[in-house]
């Protein structure tokens, strides 16, 4: 039953993952601009440049506050990547107690550690 809900969960962040894509593009080009063009406004000289890069930057900050929402699609990238990891360990820790428990040297060499002790 715990897998089944894990594999639901998954279900429903790959959604809305998919569903955000768009707007997590935009946002990261959005950030990346404001990136450039506060390297331009470090690299001009004259005010008005300083002022028109002033301007665009106050442009690209609003198309990146109106993507605001992509957050959601990041918190639910990191959900389906708890979820997986989780899946994973699940089922490396059984099949890790198969293999130990089904091993005859491993009792061996729990008991020979014994007796050294």
């Amino acid at each position: 039953m715990n897998k089944f809900l894990l594999f639901l969960g998954g279900l429903a962040a790959l959604f809305v993952l998919l569903a955000m894509l768009g707007p997590m593009v935009l946002l990261a080009v959005s950030i990346w601009l404001l990136y450039v063009i506060f390297k331009q406004f470090m690299k001009s000289d004259s005010t008005i440049g300083k002022i028109g890069w002033v301007i665009a930057g106050l442009i690209v900050f609003g198309i990146g506050l109106s993507n605001i929402y992509a957050i959601i699609g990041v918190a639910a990238a990191y959900g389906l990547y708890l979820i997986f990891r989780n899946f994973r360990s699940d089922r490396s820790e059984a099949k890790e107690k198969t293999i130990v428990d089904d091993d005859p040297f491993a009792n061996f060499e729990k008991q020979w550690a014994e007796l050294n002790q």
